[in-house]
Parts: structure tokens; C-alpha cells; sequence
């Protein structure tokens, strides 16, 4: 009996310490702080509004002179002198070389005096012809002299006619000796030294002029933009910009000049003509540029830069910021877009905040800090037409 005693006091014990631990464990429990909430997310964000957006396209060109013309000598003779200075810029008429005048001047001096000679000998047969026919009226003289006489003032006129051209010819001949620019332009590297032969069939010529203002430029785009670029020149003169490699410097502004006539088939691509003052000579011939035609402006449309834009498994959608500071996934449709911009044709309203950096931390609901917003979009950003 005593040892069940035992057990039953120990048991009673147990149990006592059982409540005590409810009683102190429970509530500590209760009274522990809740799990500390989640920062927020930093991330960029922009606001949704209106523009006028020009729509543009862009395409590589090759930069080509106006005009281009390798100078050649006319005549044989010695190069006496060169007139211009290696990468001058001269205008039409401007001496570029002198070859030795003397042969030419003296050819034109014989063909003078042969006119001469025949002048003096036509005028004393019209004489003799004045006195014949006189004399037949008398018949002291026969008709056969006097139409005889009459057939040499005819050939004597006729070879007077061959002295003109003669004359004409060594003029022309002597001119040639001087050699001008026929356009205006640069210089380029010189051809030939003073002092040298030179010919008529020599094929290098003494110097290439090219014609830097206005200046061209030969690009190309895709055939698919062919009605685009149509529509826009039955509006008036189509304005194109000329920029550098990446795309980031303008070099000059321009008008687009003709559109090939033909596509070239191996690479669906149209070659197009653009025409650039180029007054500060930013555009040299052989330099590969960027150009972007402008098709049209759209007016008062809805934009967000285009890092907002991101594509998923259901198509674009962005980053919507909630006024607690949360973010949805907002389907959206574009339409232009390009040049750090694109044109919202559904699913966003002006005014909205569009995440546009950080999205690769987000989830729907997720809580953000906006940092500053970056610059609102600018009219002359710029967008490429939607594929």
C-alpha cells in the first residue's frame, strides 16, 4: 500500500508540473512579436502620358559625293603648271592646270593666215570677174572665162568657210590648254606631278573633284515600308536625318530624293536617295550612317518608355504601381515603338505609373519604392512603325 502511495504522489506531481509549463508556456507564446514585414522593392518608375511621337525608320547608308569628276587633260603636251592645292576647295572655272600653250597657239596662227591668203585671192578673182563680165558685154571677153571665173569665187568662198572652222578648231584646241574646275568641290589627291607628259588617253587624270555641298546618301529598308514611304511623300518633302554609328549623334538633316525603281530581290530591301546640305562637311564620301525617314507624326498619344514594356507566356504586359504602393500585371497593347519610347494602344490610361527598372524582383503584390522618376517623355523622341 505504501508503494502505491508513492505512485500516485508522483503521478499528482507530474501533473502539477504539466499545468504550470500551460500556464507560463502559453502565453509567452501568445505574446511573440509577429514575423518582421518584407522591405520594399526599389525599382524606377514613369508616368503614362501624352505625346505627339514622329515615326520613323531607320536604316544603314552609304555616305556618296553629289557629284564626282576625275579632271583630264584634252590635248598632248607638257604639264607646265597645277593650280590647285591638294584638298582645296575650288568653284567652276577655277584654274586647276596649265599645259604648254605654244604648239596650239601656233597652229592657230597658220590656220589665221591661210584665211588670209584665201581672202586676198578670192577678192582679186572677183575682180577679174567684174572686169570679164563687162568685157562680154562688149565680147572682148568669152562667157566660158567669166563662168570660170565664177567657179573659182565659189571654191576660194568655200575655202574661206574651211579656214573659219580651222580657225574655230584651233581656238578650241589652245582653250584646252587650260584646265578648269568644271564643278564646284574638294580637291583630292593629285594625279600627276608638273613637269610631265601628259595625254588625252591617259585614263587616271590629274585629280578627282568631288562635290561635298549638297552631298547624298544611298540607304536601304525593308520593302515592307514601301506604302508608308509612298504615303508620306504624296504629304510633301520627306525629312530624313543622317546620324552617326551608334546612333546618337545627328550629323545632318535632309530631304528624301527618289525611291529606287525597283526592289532588290535577294534581300527584299529598298535602296532610297537622300539629299543633305551638309554645310559643316560632317558627311564625307564613303562613311556608312544611320538614317531615319520620318514616315508621320501621331498625334497626342499615349507613351511609356520602353523598358516598361516586358513580354510573358500571354503576351506584353507591364508593371502597374497601385496607389498602396503595390504592384499588378497589366496586360497592354503597342503600336510604334523605338528610340526608348513606345505608343500604348490598350490597357493603361494617362496618369498611370508604370514600373520601368527592377521588374526582374517583382510579383503580383509585391510593395515598391519608387525611386525619382526619370524625365517625362520629350516630342522629339522618337519610334520606329510596329512590325
Amino acid at each position: 500500500m505504501k508503494r502505491y502511495g508513492l505512485i500516485a504522489g508522483a503521478a499528482a506531481l507530474g501533473g502539477l508540473g504539466i499545468g504550470v509549463w500551460h500556464w507560463v508556456g502559453e502565453p509567452a507564446k501568445a505574446q511573440a512579436p509577429p514575423p518582421p514585414t518584407p522591405p520594399a522593392i526599389p525599382v524606377q518608375a514613369a508616368t503614362v502620358s501624352r505625346a505627339d511621337v514622329p515615326i520613323q525608320e531607320t536604316g544603314l547608308g552609304n555616305v556618296q559625293a553629289f557629284n564626282t569628276v576625275t579632271v583630264k587633260v584634252r590635248v598632248d603636251g607638257e604639264l607646265e603648271k597645277i593650280g590647285f592645292t591638294e584638298g582645296q576647295m575650288v568653284k567652276p572655272g577655277d584654274l586647276l592646270a596649265q599645259i604648254d600653250p605654244r604648239p596650239f597657239q601656233a597652229q592657230l596662227d597658220q590656220a589665221i593666215a591661210k584665211e588670209a591668203q584665201d581672202q586676198a585671192q578670192v577678192a582679186n578673182v572677183r575682180l577679174n570677174l567684174q572686169r570679164d563680165e563687162n568685157l562680154v558685154a562688149h565680147q572682148y571677153a568669152t562667157q566660158q572665162t567669166v563662168d570660170n571665173e565664177k567657179a573659182s569665187v565659189a571654191q576660194l568662198e568655200a575655202a574661206i568657210k574651211g579656214d573659219e572652222a580651222a580657225i574655230e578648231n584651233a581656238r578650241v584646241q589652245l582653250g584646252y590648254t587650260t584646265v578648269t574646275a568644271p564643278i564646284g568641290g574638294r580637291t583630292g589627291i593629285r594625279l600627276v606631278d608638273q613637269g610631265n607628259i601628259v595625254h588625252a588617253t591617259d585614263t587616271n587624270g590629274i585629280v578627282v573633284l568631288t562635290q561635298l555641298q549638297p552631298i547624298s546618301v544611298i540607304f536601304t529598308l525593308p520593302e515592307d515600308d514601301l506604302p508608308a514611304i509612298s504615303e508620306a511623300q504624296e504629304k510633301g518633302p520627306v525629312s530624313v536625318t543622317a546620324l552617326n554609328r551608334d546612333e546618337k549623334g545627328e550629323l545632318d538633316r535632309g530631304t528624301l530624293a527618289l525611291v529606287d525603281n525597283q526592289i532588290d530581290q535577294s534581300t527584299g530591301t529598298l535602296r532610297l536617295k537622300a539629299t543633305f546640305p551638309n554645310p559643316h562637311n560632317r558627311l564625307w564620301p564613303g562613311q556608312f550612317v544611320n538614317i531615319r525617314v520620318l514616315l508621320r507624326t501621331d498625334r497626342d498619344v499615349l507613351t511609356v518608355p520602353s523598358g516598361a514594356i516586358q513580354r510573358g507566356a500571354s503576351g506584353l504586359y507591364v508593371y502597374r504601381v497601385a496607389p498602396d504602393s503595390t504592384v499588378q500585371i497589366q496586360p497592354v497593347e503597342i503600336g510604334p515603338q523605338g528610340e526608348g519610347v513606345a505608343v500604348v494602344t490598350a490597357g493603361l490610361q494617362s496618369g498611370d505609373q508604370v514600373v520601368t527598372a527592377g521588374q526582374y524582383r517583382l510579383q503580383p503584390g509585391a510593395k515598391v519604392a519608387v525611386a525619382a522618376e526619370p524625365p517625362a517623355t520629350k516630342p522629339e523622341k522618337t519610334a520606329e512603325a510596329a512590325p
